[in-house]
């Protein structure tokens, strides 16, 4: 039994140049080397294997996502249903998931995809275009103000707010990225309470849930619009990765051109399949409430423990051929967006917008090509790209 934190000896930092233009061979070596490994920088346990992720995932009482179990203190403004830990998240998380079954979905899908097909129309006149600022980012936005229910704010001003807070989630890594981070969160906070005070009979998924809260006591309150907060930043952040990091994949294997061109069929599981490939969310971290052992690795209470979603689902032990993008693949239980109930709440929604992408591209024959270097977001949390120059070629 492993007396304490021991090093990998597979050198790991999710900061580096080629990690974030390529993580997958050094998580190959993390996860066949020491696939529960202690991080000195980030002073957690790497968690690299997906039958380890998923089990940390799903036990709630012995991994706290919420750490005043711990007995760590928590700003009230951080306390929304992604931090709170079953059961005292239930009603909340209930509240939106019931709000979202109730919005018209399809509508929204539709919606979104004629967005999307102008935006096609428009980057095939030009001969390149940066994707993630004319396509991945204003698709984004528009998706999750509409499944909320709300006026979006500007684009240019907005996608530096959540950029900022997306960089502020590594602030384990840089310290310096704390204070830009709490004044973006301030800011986000002041444009979720307009939501809230604006008069009327709001609409949408927000219209839904302000309908059956309003005799909500103080505290369940307080819990809905930090909900509301991280619901629209994580899903406007989340999906954006997940355009950009769909259409790099597409324009990087054209050989799925032609198979999806004859099988239709096989858009959705081949979303699924992009989405495992190369997935927006690269992992999630939870406080060990006592000791516990992985294999020959304990785990001592009070230590982090970082769920690596990006090494999980590229796991061979469940994913055969974790490599190669198998379009038909089923089932692929993926952690792409997370698993359960701190699972993205908009992931139903993305699925579709990705979904909808695909079927516009097949629809106008349009195909993504590289168009120049395309330099990864300088973040451990979100996979994403800075940039990413395309061409989009019949």
């Amino acid at each position: 039994m492993a007396a304490g934190p021991m090093t990998s000896p597979v050198r790991y930092d999710p900061l580096d140049e080629a990690t974030l233009a390529d993580p997958y061979p050094q998580l190959a070596a993390l996860r066949g080397k020491t696939p529960v490994a202690w991080h000195e920088v980030m002073e957690c346990w790497l968690i690299t294997r997906y039958a380890d992720c998923l089990r940390v995932l799903r036990d709630h009482e012995t991994f706290a996502r919420d750490p005043r179990r711990l007995g760590v203190q928590v700003p009230d403004a951080h306390l929304s249903v992604q931090v709170l830990d079953p059961p005292q998240q239930a009603a909340v998380r209930s509240l939106f998931m019931t709000a979202l079954h109730a919005q018209n979905l399809d509508a929204l899908q539709n919606s979104v995809g004629q967005a999307i097909r102008e935006r096609l129309q428009q980057s095939a006149a030009q001969p390149v275009v940066e994707a993630m600022r004319e396509l991945a980012q204003p698709v984004a936005l528009t998706a999750i103000a509409d499944l909320l229910g709300v006026t979006p704010p500007p684009l240019a001003e907005w996608a530096q707010i959540s950029d900022t807070i997306m960089r502020s989630m590594d602030a384990g890594l840089d310290p310096e990225l704390i204070e830009p981070g709490r004044r973006a969160r301030a800011q986000l906070s002041d444009l979720v309470d307009s939501w809230f005070t604006i008069t009327g009979r709001p609409s949408g998924l927000l219209g839904h849930v302000r309908a059956h809260t309003a005799d909500a006591g103080p505290e369940q309150a307080a819990y809905v619009r930090h909900t509301a907060r991280v619901m629209f930043q994580g899903g406007y952040s989340t999906l954006t990765a997940a355009l950009g990091n769909l259409l790099h994949t597409l324009a990087h294997h054209r050989e799925i051109w032609p198979v999806l061109r004859e099988r239709r069929d096989l858009v959705r599981t081949a979303v699924d399949e992009l989405v495992r490939f190369d997935g927006p969310v690269q992992g999630t971290t939870r406080l060990a409430t006592g000791d516990v052992t992985f294999g020959d690795v304990r785990v001592r209470r009070g230590e982090k423990v970082t769920v690596l979603f990006t090494a999980a689902n590229r796991d061979p032990d469940a994913f055969a051929s974790p490599d190669r993008l198998v379009l038909d693949r089923t089932p692929n239980r993926h952690l792409g967006y997370g698993w359960g109930t701190h699972a993205c709440l908009g992931t139903v929604m993305a699925q579709r917008v990705l979904a909808v992408l695909v079927d516009a591209l097949l629809d106008t024959q349009l195909w993504p090509c590289p168009a120049g270097d395309a330099p990864r977001r300088r973040t451990a949390t979100m996979r994403t790209f800075a940039q990413l120059p395309l061409c989009f070629q019949p």
